[in-house]
């Protein structure tokens, strides 16, 4: 069994250097994606780490360009910038299948990246997903009329939020990035099983989308768990102990 690795760097020609933590280990190999302004430091994201090196198997955490440890300048950032930082850590760092665990916006480019994956490398590549809160298409939902209109008009949205010290910045570039992306209008062409954890009690995504996200799956095996008095972050350590289950599951019977 081998212990997390400290932070490393990806270097890439022309685009920010990516921080992360891989440690080696059995497959396939889970994958946290953070949400939208969160970085690897996550609970979630390090207690799933800490359980998957205890199990000798084999995991990788990142920070997106512009968040945490990575370079680049969050504003300049991009919804399919983001899952290209995913990608290009996969194809450095990980070999054979994969499982992707998103939260929130990571839900949304958790499934991106994996219709990418599975596009570019076959169905095999992706064991299986597991969403937290998944936030697919936020950028259709996730804004009044008002608030969009001071994005396109303004070049960004600035809100105060709950989980942390800075405000919530969208940018035009991020929310066309998004419209250009959506996935529940149509059928999203996976096959892997899909488990997704959303709390009953959750004020930032409702627990609709994960219902919807569901529907639009081409996967026969999925499945939607509700969390009575789970928030957005499902980070309690019922919650946490939930999580870890869930992928325990999926990658002891990835198929």
């Amino acid at each position: 069994m081998s212990e997390p690795a400290m932070p490393e760097y990806l270097d890439r020609p022309g685009r920010p250097r990516l921080a992360y933590r891989h440690a080696s280990g059995a497959g396939p190999t889970i994958i946290f994606l953070p949400g939208y302004m969160s970085d690897m430091a996550g609970g979630k994201a390090t207690a799933l780490q800490a359980w998957a090196s205890a199990e000798g198997r084999a995991s990788l955490l990142l920070d997106y360009a512009g968040c945490g440890l990575s370079d680049g300048l969050f504003a300049d950032q991009t919804l399919l910038d983001w899952r290209g930082d995913v990608l290009d850590l996969i194809d450095a760092k990980v070999e054979g299948p994969v499982i992707l665990v998103g939260s929130s916006m990571g839900g949304w480019l958790m499934l991106l990246a994996a219709r990418e994956l599975v596009a570019r490398d076959g169905p095999a590549r992706v064991a299986g997903l597991v969403g937290i809160a998944a936030a697919p298409d936020f950028t259709r939902w996730g804004f009044s009329p008002e608030e969009k209109a001071i994005i396109l008009a303004e070049g960004a949205l600035i809100e105060e939020t709950p989980y942390g010290d800075q405000p919530y910045v969208t940018t035009r570039a991020f929310f066309q990035s998004g419209e250009a992306n959506l996935l529940l209008d149509g059928e999203i062409p996976l096959a892997c099983p899909v488990r997704l954890l959303h709390g009953q009690e959750d004020g930032d995504v409702p627990p609709d989308i994960s219902l919807r996200l569901a529907a639009a799956l081409a996967s026969d095996d999925v499945q939607v768990t509700l969390v009575k008095g789970g928030d957005h972050r499902l980070s309690r350590d019922g919650d946490i102990a939930l999580l870890i289950d869930t992928v325990a599951r999926l990658a002891t019977h990835p198929d």
